[in-house]
């Protein structure tokens, strides 16, 4: 069985934890906020979620459009809130999660 932690996420303007950028020419630059995932994983995640935003513009699709892709490179079971104004607390496996900005939309990714 995975090892499991606990993480606090909040959707606000706070310090910044690191940067990443994204492929794409002209999108925001990813800001990670609070993070427990190997690097190959975070960009990983950044790449998909800005995917997703250039494909949909409404958040419960963009958070479906990410989760669908998690659980078919990864396997089930993932979890993942877009959104510009939500708390959380959550339970994950040891190096599944990341909470990190794309312009002002939050995005936090786990899996349990």
């Amino acid at each position: 069985m995975a090892d499991k932690q606990d993480a606090v996420s909040t959707a606000d303007s706070g310090a910044t934890s690191k940067d990443i950028s994204n492929n794409g020419v002209g999108c925001p630059k990813a800001i990670i906020k609070s993070v427990d995932m190997s690097e190959d994983l975070q960009q990983e995640s950044v790449d998909i979620a800005t995917s997703a935003l250039e494909k949909y513009n409404i958040e419960k699709d963009i958070a479906a459009q990410i989760k669908k892709e998690f659980d078919r490179r990864h396997g089930p079971t993932w979890h993942v809130v877009v959104g510009k104004n939500f708390g959380s607390y959550v339970t994950h496996e040891t190096k599944h999660f990341i909470y990190f900005y794309i312009g002002s939309l939050a995005i936090l990714i786990w899996k349990s």
